[in-house]
Formats: C-alpha cells, sequence, structure tokens
C-alpha cells in the first residue's frame, strides 16, 4: 500500500458508485464502508446497499477476502426457500493503526488501534521541554514503541501535530515546538516503510467525532488546549483551506476593546482569551471565597464564551452550521462558557435560522486525536470512516 495524505477534493467516504475510469477503486471502497459501518451483510445486501451488481460485489468481496479485510462469518438463519445467503463482515483485526497526538505541551501520547478505532496499546513520552530535532527524536521514539507493540500488519501511521500541516503532511509551523518545515510525513515514512499521514491536530479531531461521534452532517470541532484551533467538514469534505491554515482561529483577535496580551505579540486574540493554561490561570487568581468566588468563576468563563461567540457567529452565518462541538478541559467548557457562546452566536446571526443551533462537548474524550488520526489511516488507505 502507498501512502495517500489527505485531499480536500475527497469525501472521508465513499457514497455512490463512480465513472468506470475510476470505478473499481471507488467501488471497493464503497462496498467496504457498506460492511464497515453494518456487518452481517449478504453478497445480494451489499448489492442492494450500494446500487453495483451482484457480479460485481461478488468479485470486490473475493478480492477482500483474499486481503485479509473482509470475511465470511457463516449462513443467515432464514426461512425463506432456497439456500441461505452467506454473511460477510469487515475484519477489525486484520491490520492494525499507530497513532501520536503531540498537542500536549508536557507530553506526547500514542497508541495502537483496531480498524474498528479500539484502542489495544498505549504509551506516552514526556515533552519535557523538548523542541526542535530534540522533540523529533522523541516523535520517532514513541512511535518506535508503538510499532513494537503492534501485533497485527500495521495498515499505516496517524499523526496529529499542533501548528499549521500542509497536504503533504509537512509541519510548516508549530511554534511551541519550534518546527518550521519540518517534513514529518517523509520522516516517518523513511523511517517505518509504512504509509504515513499527519495532520493538524484539531483536523484529525473532528475526524474522529464525525466517525465515531455519530454526526451526520457539517460539523465545526473547536479544540481548546495549550492553544486554540478548529477543524471544519462541509459536505463530508475537511476543509483546509488555500494555504492549509483553515480553523487557525486562535491568533484572530476579538473585538476592538483589546483584551489580553498573546504569545503572538497581539492584543486580544481568541487563544489569550481561550486557551486551557489562560482561563485556569485567571480562575487560580481568584481570592473571593464561596458564592462570590463561584459568581467571579462563572464571569470568567462567560466572558472566554462571549469571545469565541464572537469569533464563531459569522462562520456559523457562512455556512450555515447546526452543530459546534468542544473538546477540551470539561470544566473549564461545559457549562457556562458553552452557554455563552451559543447566545452570543443567536444574538449575532438571524435566530430564525440558528435557534436549532448546539455548541456541546465531544464524546471522544482525551482521545480524540489519536482516535482521529486512525480515521485519517482508514479514510487514506481503505476509503472507510
Amino acid at each position: 500500500m502507498t501512502a495517500t495524505q489527505l485531499s480536500p477534493s475527497r469525501a472521508l467516504r465513499p457514497t455512490a458508485k463512480v465513472l468506470p475510469e475510476h470505478a473499481r477503486g471507488h467501488n471497493r471502497s464503497l462496498v467496504l464502508q457498506t460492511l464497515y459501518r453494518e456487518s452481517g451483510q449478504s453478497r445480494a445486501d451489499v448489492a442492494r446497499e450500494t446500487g453495483l451488481t451482484r457480479v460485481t460485489v461478488s468479485d470486490l468481496v473475493a478480492e477482500l477476502i483474499a486481503e485479509g479485510l473482509v470475511v465470511e462469518t457463516g449462513q443467515r438463519e432464514d426461512a425463506r426457500p432456497g439456500k441461505p445467503a452467506t454473511l460477510l463482515d469487515f475484519d477489525r483485526g486484520a491490520f492494525q493503526i499507530a497513532t501520536v497526538d503531540l498537542s500536549d505541551d508536557s507530553v506526547f501520547r500514542g497508541a495502537v488501534l483496531d480498524l474498528g478505532g479500539a484502542i489495544l496499546a498505549r504509551d506516552e513520552i514526556a515533552l519535557a521541554g523538548s523542541t526542535g530535532s530534540e522533540a523529533i527524536a522523541k516523535v520517532l521514539q514513541l512511535v518506535d514503541s508503538l510499532v513494537a507493540a503492534a501485533t497485527a500488519p500495521l495498515l499505516g501511521i496517524g499523526v496529529g501535530s499542533p501548528g499549521i500541516v500542509d497536504l503533504e503532511g509537512t509541519v510548516r509551523t508549530a511554534p511551541n515546538l519550534r518546527w518550521t518545515s519540518v517534513d514529518l510525513h517523509g520522516v516517518l515514512a523513511e523511517r517505518f516503510e509504512v504509509p504515513v499521514l499527519v495532520a493538524n491536530d484539531a483536523n484529525a479531531a473532528v475526524f474522529a467525532e464525525h466517525s465515531f461521534g455519530g454526526v451526520d452532517g457539517d460539523i465545526m470541532l473547536i479544540k481548546v488546549g495549550h492553544g486554540v484551533g478548529a477543524g471544519l467538514l462541509v459536505g463530508g469534505r475537511p476543509l483546509f483551506g488555500a494555504t492549509s491554515a483553515a480553523g487557525e482561529i486562535g491568533h484572530v483577535v476579538v473585538g476592538t476593546d483589546g483584551g489580553p496580551l498573546c504569545a503572538c505579540g497581539n492584543t486580544g486574540c481568541l487563544e489569550a482569551w481561550l486557551a486551557a493554561p489562560r482561563l485556569a490561570a485567571r480562575i487560580a487568581a481568584i481570592t473571593a471565597t464561596g458564592d462570590e468566588a463561584d459568581a467571579e468563576r462563572t464571569t470568567v468563563l462567560r466572558e472566554a464564551g462571549r469571545r469565541l461567540g464572537i469569533i464563531l457567529a459569522p462562520v456559523v452565518g457562512a455556512l450555515d452550521l447546526s452543530e459546534i462541538v468542544l473538546s477540551g478541559p470539561t470544566e473549564l467548557l461545559e457549562g457556562p462558557l458553552a452557554t455563552a457562546a451559543i447566545e452570543t452566536i443567536r444574538t449575532r446571526t438571524m435566530a430564525e435560522f440558528t435557534g436549532s443551533l448546539t455548541v456541546r462537548m465531544t464524546t471522544q474524550g482525551q482521545d480524540i486525536v489519536l482516535r482521529g488520526a486512525a480515521v485519517m489511516v482508514l479514510s487514506g488507505q481503505l476509503g472507510v470512516s
């Protein structure tokens, strides 16, 4: 298998048959996607679901069985006359995926997952202030450990990195790691000789929410940690932007009334209002006690939520989004902050169109980037998610 980086022109999963010149690879993914989402289907079921002919489905299934990606699970118990149908399933244990989350400012996390997204093994390595080439060495050390922990052939390696990551897997800039034009894809592919996919951590996170969080429509995910970023899926396709910087909302200045000084040198950036360390520090600085302390804490969180809402309102209006997902410390984001964000969005957009808008916490928890990086490999190599 060859490495296939993410593409803004291709949906994460196939939805229909295509023209003959593109047919075989696409239809193969269509069959796999059908079985990936619903097991226990016969060849005839798959043909009806996909719109492909039974001959085409049988041919593709034979190929996928030979590759170990599909298995026959027995015959359907059926009262109808005739030979019982043989049922099929996507074999989630056929391959494994190594994934890495580089978004934390203190530790690099890694995992080995099966093709269904279940985490089979974990490892991590303390960043301990490492930047530049030292940080790259720690990425390699972590992936070495994950590859050794795998108990099945690797389908590929997925990486979620902070900063701006282009479509070739080069980290164009990640200030906290002091990375500039680091070809992380090339470094890992040369070392491990398996397909490698690298993306911004917020993009990886939105892939996880889309595939494992039950999201069917358009979605914007806001990832809050040491920094602030966003991932967008519109029409089932990731939105990267002309320079791969779509979703870099952390250094957009919010309003014209000043605000906290940001690490980038500007005043009032969203990151300065919303980044987890900044919020935690403001709350820790509260000197009041009892109900007064609770009120001050709520004020801090609501102001951060209001600033987030100001940034998101034009995006919601432009894209007609119905759902925004927050990923980060639940104790900071859930409650007053999320409520203030949605109230602000509604007051700054046409209420008749945004009245059903929801802002909620992710269902994926701390593993969201690790699982999203697995989706990148699944989609890139098999066309399923």
